[in-house]
């Protein structure tokens, strides 16, 4: 599995990067700007993302609007919605209203509230078919 970890906090990526290090290779974004970028790089090179875990609260463009560019890159590449990066959220944040926007308005396909453990981890992957 080839996932973007969009984080800006240091503990926050390491953590995430050694509790994804079993189920596949990973990149790192530390920004909003980064991910798309990140996205972009991977669909030129043929080796595109299965799956993203963005965090909310970024510098340069946070989270939200990242994934609102995102899923507009997808549908300006013309890729079919099965098709599409899955995307996680990751925040400290535990508000429903940020829960509801993430989905509706943004696209996320999972929200994960830090502190992120493995066992989260694994249930938000396996509902999402990534892994078995």
């Amino acid at each position: 599995m080839k996932c973007l970890i969009a984080e800006d906090d240091l503990l926050s990526r390491r953590i995430l990067k050694q509790l994804l290090s079993s189920e596949g290779d990973c990149d790192i974004a530390v920004n909003g700007q980064e991910a798309i970028d990140s996205f972009a790089l991977a669909h030129e090179s043929k080796r595109p993302y299965e799956v993203i875990f963005m965090d909310i609260m970024m510098p340069v463009l946070d989270g939200m609007d990242a994934l609102r560019n995102i899923r507009g890159l997808e549908k300006m590449m013309e890729i079919p919605s099965q098709l599409a990066v899955k995307v996680i959220m990751t925040t400290a944040l535990d508000d429903p209203r940020t829960v509801i926007k993430s989905f509706n308005e943004c696209g996320a396909d999972a929200y994960i509230v830090k502190p992120v453990s493995k066992q989260k981890l694994i249930k938000e992957l396996r509902a999402l078919k990534l892994i078995t």
